[in-house]
């Protein structure tokens, strides 16, 4: 298997459904700039609204999980409130701003805590053993991609504080499309091969080797981060 393909499989293991997410996700801020353009912000504000509403009909209607579908009307909901509450249309795109933020303070919390949070989102999403992260001659990997993982998303989140302290509501919400999940998918592809080079380097143990307890030298993880 060529390493693209790998990669590719990979990226599918990992997400799974979720790449309907960026339906979610993409579709409200396009919305946005198309009323923007047409009219208005106020305009933008409603479309992006209504196509919040339409993702959640089809997912409904798709009789995909309805949690998914009511908590991303909610969230929608809550921020075209807050965008009416302060008077501003930019505000509609705070939760999204926030969301970059606490990513970035989990991050470095995770950081200093020796646990860090690409370890976490890898355990939850292949199931591997915890304890198997925590080894000295792994742990370093996921730490590194960590910090890269904050340097991004806080690079992300100074762009998109930019253009809303400067009152720029086209530039931020075309800002929120290309650096959502474009954005995610590049740093997904990055970390795992980082990731996959960096542990070669650390020459630690692979899963099965860390479960059978077997001493060095080991042959390492080969595939999967």
């Amino acid at each position: 298997m060529s390493k693209f393909a790998e990669i590719g499989a990979e990226l599918k293991a990992v997400l799974g459904g979720r790449l309907s997410n960026i339906l979610d996700v993409s579709l409200p801020p396009l919305f946005f700039l198309f009323g923007d353009w047409l009219c208005c912000t106020d305009l933008g504000l409603q479309l992006a609204l209504l196509a919040s509403v339409f993702v959640a009909l089809v997912r409904l209607w798709r009789q995909e999980a309805v949690w998914a579908a009511l908590g991303g009307l909610g969230l929608a909901g809550f921020a075209g409130l807050l965008a009416l509450w302060q008077a501003n249309s930019q505000a509609y795109f705070l939760p999204g701003m926030l969301s970059g933020i606490i990513t970035v303070f989990l991050c470095l919390l995770s950081l200093v805590l020796r646990r860090p949070l690409v370890a976490w989102t890898s355990y939850l999403a292949r199931r591997w053993p915890l304890a198997w992260y925590w080894h000295p001659q792994v742990r370093p990997a996921y730490a590194e991609v960590t910090a890269g993982w904050a340097l991004v998303f806080g690079l992300r989140a100074a762009v998109q504080y930019r253009f809303f302290a400067s009152g720029q509501s086209s530039a931020l919400a075309l800002s929120q499309v290309a650096l959502g999940w474009p954005l995610i998918l590049m740093l997904l592809v990055a970390t795992y091969a980082y990731g996959q080079w960096r542990l070669r380097r650390l020459a630690g143990p692979s899963i099965t080797e860390f479960e059978a307890g077997k001493q060095p030298p080991w042959k390492g993880q080969k595939r999967g981060f």
